[in-house]
């Protein structure tokens, strides 16, 4: 997987990240760059360790799946963007956030919630025997500072861009999962 393909699935798998912090910034009373970051380090950090337990997981599990682990990748990435797609063509305002809070009761279920996806493109790392320790820094890395940017822009946008984000990330997901299956069955060079 190149560096380009990874940022593109790391913008992708934050989108989830990105959306909740939107509406963590709309119920702020005041975003500061502090509030934010802490946004940020729960979403980035979860959203790094998913896939590095995912990738141990679908390591263990690798030579059972290796005849088939595009097929896998394409189904993981693609059932997980077209959940995202699904989800930003969801009529109404979905931001359950009903709070600025920033505790631990508060924040560590919307951590887990947003990064379960990121469990799956773990199993599909340990397939394309990605090099995982750079790829979920990076991952943790752009998930932070688009979380970040997202509680900023919800103090002042609100939730005008969230679907919006949510449907690009999806179809990001999806395109690089048929670029594997592609690539894989020797269509795509």
């Amino acid at each position: 997987m190149t560096v380009l393909e990874l940022f593109i699935v790391a913008v992708g798998l934050s989108m989830d990240a990105f959306a909740v912090s939107v509406c963590k910034g709309l119920a702020m009373n005041d975003s500061t760059l502090r509030k934010a970051g802490i946004v940020g380090l729960w979403f980035g950090a979860f959203q790094a360790f998913m896939p590095l337990l995912g990738f141990f997981l679908g390591s263990r599990f690798e030579s059972y799946i290796c005849n088939y682990d595009h097929w896998i990748a394409f189904i993981l990435l693609a059932l997980i963007g077209i959940n995202m797609i699904r989800e930003s063509l969801t009529k109404g305002d979905e931001c359950d956030v009903n709070s600025g809070s920033l505790k631990f009761s508060d924040m560590f279920p919307m951590a887990v919630a947003t990064s379960i996806d990121a469990l799956a493109v773990g199993i599909t790392f340990a397939v394309l025997r990605v090099n995982i320790l750079p790829a979920v820094g990076f991952i943790g890395i752009i998930t932070f500072s688009l979380s970040v940017i997202g509680v900023k822009a919800g103090c002042i946008f609100g939730t005008k861009y969230k679907s919006k984000a949510e449907l690009a990330g999806g179809i990001i997901l999806v395109l690089i999962g048929l670029k594997i299956l592609l690539e894989h069955l020797g269509l795509l060079g």
